[in-house]
């Protein structure tokens, strides 16, 4: 029976991977003049990095990327539990400084989230860099 290849939705295999050295082509077309045609392909270069190379880039942007995401679910999680002990200190009076302190914890927590968040954003671009330096792709700075 023929090979199957099955594609799961969260576990990747290397039969799926980017290859290690792509070839790229220029085709020409042309007339012998004779009424004729011809089409010519040429090899141009390869490029690519190696394998164990990508895969090290791959995964690191890959852990920055889910690191961001929990930085901004914690931000979320804090901010929402502030707006909760802003409320609750409105509706109980009694215990409303209690409230009112805990708000600002909160508060200072979802900030420290956002941030951590922004330096794992900052953390994946940096990783996308090295992967393109590591492919050979120029960047150009302006300053």
């Amino acid at each position: 029976m023929a090979e199957e290849k099955h594609h799961h939705l969260f576990h990747h295999h290397k039969e799926h991977e980017k290859p290690v050295e792509a070839v790229y082509s220029e085709t020409t077309y042309g007339s012998d003049g004779a009424g004729g045609y011809y089409k010519e392909t040429d090899a141009v270069g390869v490029y690519g990095i190696p394998n164990e190379d990508y895969e090290n880039y791959e995964k690191e942007k890959k852990e920055h990327k889910h690191k961001e995401h929990l930085g901004e679910m914690g931000a979320t999680a804090a901010g929402a539990f502030a707006l909760y002990e802003k409320h609750q200190a409105k509706k109980d009076p009694e215990h409303a400084h209690r409230h009112k302190i805990e708000e600002e914890i909160a508060a200072a927590a979802g900030v420290g989230a956002g941030g951590y968040a922004f330096h794992e954003h900052h953390d994946k671009k940096e990783a996308k860099k090295e992967e393109e330096r590591a492919e050979g792709k120029k960047h150009h700075h302006l300053f």
